[in-house]
């Protein structure tokens, strides 16, 4: 919905997939210090288009990314902006994402699109994927990228969905008042998935704050 409704006319949108996500496959999906590596090659690809310094919008894993992307390569990122994200893995993110680590009990209309993606080797992605989080949460005391905060000078908008699942309320503020000028956008009933669901308000917001 962002590729599809934010204006061409003011941007050059550029979408991508991760190594091993979508159709950056193969390789196979690595886990090791992903973020880090996802950021390089975000890099990597932006510099090899011809962009040397460019705006980043993330969603979930992707938002991660973008603080990565912003603290270790500030000369790079205009602008930024994340939704859906967090710097450190809390106990009760763990806890939600136990339950929905099995992917059998997920509704049809969540598994469907995953599935027509991945085919049967979602199951094992995912689990995957769970268990990265646990290892950060376990080993690295929660720490995804909390020190790369302060090293940002992009302007940095924060979006957050007051009932996502997926990620904890307390991460708004930790985000906002860690990353240097962060401003806010809250969606009261907004969830993991509220660029979906409010995808008119979603664009307007975010094309005001990269065009201002």
């Amino acid at each position: 919905p962002q590729l599809e409704g934010l204006s061409k006319e003011k941007f050059t949108l550029i979408g991508w997939d991760p190594p091993g996500y979508g159709s950056s496959r193969p390789p196979e999906r690595d886990f090791t210090d992903f973020f880090a590596r996802d950021a390089e090659c975000a890099k990597s690809l932006m510099e090899e288009l011809g962009f040397h310094r460019f705006s980043a919008v993330g969603w979930s894993d992707g938002g991660i990314t973008g603080l990565v992307l912003a603290g270790r390569f500030p000369s790079a990122v205009n602008k930024l902006v994340i939704f859906g994200s967090n710097a450190y893995i809390s106990k009760q993110d763990i806890e939600m994402i136990d339950k929905v680590s099995d992917v059998s009990q997920w509704s049809d209309r969540m598994k469907k699109p995953m599935f027509e993606m991945y085919g049967d080797h979602f199951p094992s992605l995912w689990t995957a994927w769970c268990n990265a989080y646990r290892d950060i949460y376990n080993y690295n005391n929660g720490d995804i990228c909390c020190s790369d905060l302060p090293k940002i000078t992009a302007n940095t908008l924060v979006i957050h969905g007051n009932k996502d699942v997926m990620v904890a309320g307390e991460h708004l503020d930790h985000l906002t008042s860690n990353i240097p000028g962060a401003v806010s956008h809250v969606f009261p009933d907004g969830k993991h998935n509220l660029h979906f669901k409010y995808q008119a308000e979603f664009n307007a917001l975010v094309e005001d704050f990269l065009s201002s």
